[in-house]
């Protein structure tokens, strides 16, 4: 029991790392204001990401695109503004994540903000 307690744990804490990662670029990009909007759009675009990535060869383009989708339908703006968003995100969660890692050597990732 306690294994998956501390699986689900990293789950929420990876989840709330990428929800602070979008929230952060979407209010600097589209003026945002809810923390609990941006964390659903992690839960979303990672879901995104796992139905996609798969696809031989041009998996990870498509799941990209499907990932910036997913930003574009839940904040206002066109592909451009949910591009920034999804750059400045990843960017966010890299900061974020070698900071809580290298200061309480948590070891997590931040679910939904791809490649970190």
């Amino acid at each position: 029991m306690i294994p998956f307690v501390g699986s689900l744990v990293a789950f929420v804490v990876a989840l709330l790392v990428g929800g602070l990662a979008i929230y952060i670029a979407a209010s600097i990009v589209v003026d945002a204001s809810s923390y609990g909007h941006a964390v659903f759009t992690a839960a979303f675009g990672a879901l995104a990401w796992a139905l996609t990535s798969w696809i031989p060869l041009v998996g990870p383009i498509i799941a990209l695109v499907a990932w910036i989708w997913v930003i574009k339908w839940r904040y206002p703006g066109g592909w451009v503004d949910a591009a920034v968003v999804g750059g400045l995100a990843w960017l966010s969660a890299l900061v974020i994540l070698v900071l809580l890692n290298s200061v309480l050597n948590l070891g997590i990732g931040a679910f939904g903000v791809p490649g970190v």
